[in-house]
């Protein structure tokens, strides 16, 4: 019998047994749409951090007092807080000594401020940096207009400030903004530069702060705070290098016992990806093992179906063995019928689950992805499922004996 003809007989016996097959397909519906909707969200976020990383530079990591993703719980988070702070002459004295560094930038920030200029004023949501010169590059910052901070800025601790392109739109719309006096609640700062646009990033805008002298910073905003070091090797070949000897320089200054853990963390691009995706293993093993649970019912489901429509057809099995039919026939028939089942109720779970995975690319206003991987994958299991739990009721199918089969009432 030809493949399309079995396809033709198992949509006949769905349709006519609708309410039935559709309560059994919700099984796979439920498991297949966790695993491709959990998925999609991970792989949506994944495409966020990486290009919102990309804002720290090729070859550049960051060295600061707390992790850049926390996922443990409240006594480690006493234990970071519990460090001591990353002091202006830590930060200096890697600029000193380090020799495979091209940049070595020091940072601090803090956020949730209002910028005016004139009657204008922005929301109050800017950050402002406190940025040594090396920090503009190591940032991945580009100058559109202006000029950037200078070692004089920060020896001298001058007022000045370069401003992305969130603020210049927001107080600046008819341009006029280099040169201008811009205020901070008290402080006030001359904008010497505006910064080129990075868009958005990890679901917010990368264009929404001002850059000012770190010492200028400290003077107006408190001295004891943590700071962070952003160091750019000085290329991918000693990136490793780099980052071992500024390890190497920072737990000497910061007198961390040989043999004990550092008191600091690093992150760059890859660490960043390769924690998130330590973290997410968690939740598709979480997401997994529900699915699993769910597609195991749903193939006893599967399985009780294909068993009650061998026993309501089987005049039917004993009229085609009657007339030549095989075992070979019967087999293949039940089985793409039970294939088919699964298959239906994968495309539903399939696209339900790109559809809701893709609520975190709305939300974070990314570009959407279909991970025909894991589609893929999913077909794959529903077929696994189909042919595991369709094989007992085709085999019984099968072997029934043509003349009880034909007495059957």
């Amino acid at each position: 019998m030809e493949f399309s003809e079995l396809l033709k007989i198992s949509f006949t016996a769905i349709r006519a047994n609708k309410l039935r097959s559709a309560l059994t397909l919700l099984g796979i519906v439920v498991g297949v749409f966790s695993i491709i909707g959990v998925m999609t969200a991970v792989r949506v976020l994944q495409n966020s951090i990486e290009e919102g990383l990309s804002a720290l530079g090729s070859n550049t990591f960051q060295i600061q007092k707390f992790p850049a993703l926390f996922t443990g719980g409240h006594a480690q988070w006493e234990k970071y807080r519990r460090r001591k702070d990353i002091t202006v002459e830590q930060g200096e004295l890697l600029v000193e000594r380090m020799t495979k560094a091209e940049f070595i930038g020091l940072e601090a920030h803090r956020g949730g401020r209002t910028v005016e200029f004139g009657a204008r004023k922005t929301n109050p949501n800017v950050s402002i940096m406190g940025e040594t010169p090396q920090g503009i590059p190591t940032n991945n910052w580009n100058i559109a207009e202006g000029r950037s901070l200078t070692d004089d800025d920060q020896r001298l601790s001058r007022p000045v400030a370069i401003i992305a392109p969130d603020v210049v739109n927001k107080l600046f719309p008819m341009g006029g903004a280099l040169g201008s006096e811009i205020r901070v609640g008290g402080d006030r700062y001359q904008v010497v530069g505006i910064f080129e646009p990075k868009g958005a990033s990890l679901g917010g805008s990368s264009d929404n702060f001002i850059a000012i002298p770190l010492s200028t910073f400290l003077e107006n905003y408190g001295k004891h705070r943590s700071i962070n070091i952003m160091v750019k090797a000085k290329s991918a070949e000693v990136f490793d290098d780099a980052m071992e000897e500024a390890r190497n320089i920072l737990r000497l200054a910061r007198k961390v016992e040989p043999g004990a853990e550092d008191d600091f963390e690093f992150f760059s691009n890859d660490s960043m990806i390769s924690t998130f995706n330590e973290f997410t293993l968690y939740v598709k093993l979480g997401i997994g093992f529900i699915s699993f649970i769910s597609l195991l019912a749903a193939g006893v489901g599967i399985m009780n179906i294909m068993l009650v429509s061998v026993t309501e057809r089987t005049r039917e099995i004993g009229i085609r063995k009657a007339m030549g039919a095989r075992k070979s026939n019967i087999l293949g028939q039940f089985i793409t019928e039970a294939i088919t089942l699964c298959q239906l109720g994968g495309i539903v779970g399939i696209l339900l689950g790109i559809l809701s995975g893709n609520l975190a690319a709305l939300a974070f206003d990314i570009p959407p992805v279909v991970p025909l991987d894991w589609a893929f994958i999913g077909f794959a299991l529903c077929a696994f499922i189909g042919i595991v739990f369709g094989v007992y009721p085709a085999w019984k199918a099968a072997n029934l004996d043509p003349i009880e089969a034909l007495r059957y009432e």
